[in-house]
């Protein structure tokens, strides 16, 4: 029996395993009858995947569903004697590791990005804003990684660039704009890349990157059946029915957050961030000293604050776990700020210490009543000025060490 693969046209999914399967040699058959939500209905296909989902793999000794799992079972075929899947332990992992960020933090914010707009789930203008900073803060991370590496894992194409890349074509096809992806520049050298390997372009043909991103789909009510005219008597008019038109569903003009009314700054924020990411050695004469070249005190300020209760701070794992809470709330301000978290000490009580820069003079006051971790700390304005306060700033954007004569337990940094 030959590897037969169940899915629509189109499934990019699915290319994953027909990608794998060119570069392990592998015939794969896909049914061109295949029919979504009639023949994942059958009775045949449920024994395949009881949930009826799609892509499923029928092979001889059984059927596996899932994408990646399907696409690891074809990169191990013919012996698995490829480098798909690593020359080591450690390749292995770190294989598994960008396939699984690739799918929870890349497909998954996505598919919460594009899936609203086409009607297949709820939209919500809010829950759209935190979807794409989430992608974005992975496609960053991404980035930082590609700066210094042709592909994920190793020199070679392994399994973590299939999926990865395939992942990433979902986005670059339906919601990620040339604007969007601009950003990150790696990224789109790696994809451009891989997307047109010739193993690659069997599956998946000439790839174009969406121009514009989809308009949110209108739901028109249900109209009911109308009723046969009856002779109208002459009366009052009646009140206007309410109109479930699609300018009702249209979403409202989105609020602008006070900060983008703030004149404008010299200082961008994504240059710091990237300058951030980017720089691998010589911090201090490179990043350091570019961030006070960049940094515009008229249109931003630099605050330290330190935790009030650094006396309950006695087990490590707990203080980090609150720390990395305090952070994931903080994603709302991702676009106005940039901040270094440092755990200090080698046992408990850790001292929690951070740096943060903000848009504007003031600690932006939607922070301050959305995120109810700021009350737990002390704000101090940094008055650069005072050298001591200006060198203390250094020294926590490049994670000194030892910090005012204590070791780090851990620095955290949200950009």
């Amino acid at each position: 029996m030959a590897l037969v693969l169940h899915t629509y046209k189109g499934n990019k999914s699915a290319d994953k395993a027909l990608i794998a399967a060119e570069y392990v040699g592998v015939q794969i058959d896909v049914p061109s009858d295949f029919q979504m939500g009639v023949t994942n209905k059958t009775p045949e296909f449920l024994k395949m995947n009881p949930i009826g989902k799609v892509p499923v793999l029928e092979t001889p000794e059984g059927s596996v569903f899932e994408s990646n799992a399907i696409a690891r079972y074809v990169s191990r075929l013919n012996g698995g004697e490829n480098s798909l899947n690593g020359s080591s332990l450690i390749e292995y992992a770190q294989i598994e590791q960008w396939s699984d960020f690739a799918s929870l933090e890349i497909y998954g914010n996505t598919l919460r990005w594009f899936g609203p707009r086409m009607g297949f789930m709820p939209y919500s203008a809010p829950a759209e804003e935190g979807t794409i900073s989430a992608l974005k803060r992975a496609l960053d991370a991404l980035n930082t990684h590609l700066a210094s590496n042709t592909y994920l894992v190793g020199h070679s194409i392994t399994l973590a660039d299939i999926i990865t890349v395939c992942n990433l074509n979902l986005g670059f096809a339906t919601v990620m704009t040339k604007k969007f992806t601009s950003e990150f520049p790696h990224v789109e050298r790696y994809f451009w890349t891989v997307i047109n390997q010739p193993n690659f372009k069997k599956v998946v043909g000439e790839v174009k990157q969406t121009g514009a991103v989809p308009p949110v789909a209108s739901k028109k009510a249900a109209q009911p059946a109308k009723p046969k005219e009856e002779p109208k008597k002459k009366e009052a008019p009646a009140a206007e029915a309410p109109k479930f038109a699609e300018e009702e569903e249209a979403p409202k003009p989105k609020a602008k957050n006070p900060l983008d009314l703030l004149p404008p700054s010299s200082m961008v924020l994504d240059d710091w961030k990237r300058l951030y990411s980017n720089t691998k050695s010589n911090f201090r004469e490179v990043a350091i000293k570019g961030f006070w070249d960049m940094y515009d005190p008229e249109g931003y300020s630099l605050w330290f604050c330190d935790y009030k209760y650094n006396d309950e701070n006695m087990v490590s794992f707990v203080t980090l776990n609150k720390v990395g809470g305090f952070l994931q709330r903080m994603d709302l301000a991702r676009k106005y700020s940039f901040g270094k978290m440092l755990i200090c000490g080698s046992e408990g009580p850790f001292k929690v210490k951070g740096l943060w820069l903000f848009r504007g003079p003031e600690i932006p006051k939607f922070i301050m009543d959305e995120v109810y971790d700021m009350e737990l700390y002390e704000w101090t304005k940094v008055d650069i000025s005072d050298e001591a306060q200006k060198e203390r700033v250094s020294q926590m954007i490049e994670d000194a060490e030892p910090f005012e004569g204590e070791a780090l337990l851990d620095a955290k940094c949200f950009k």
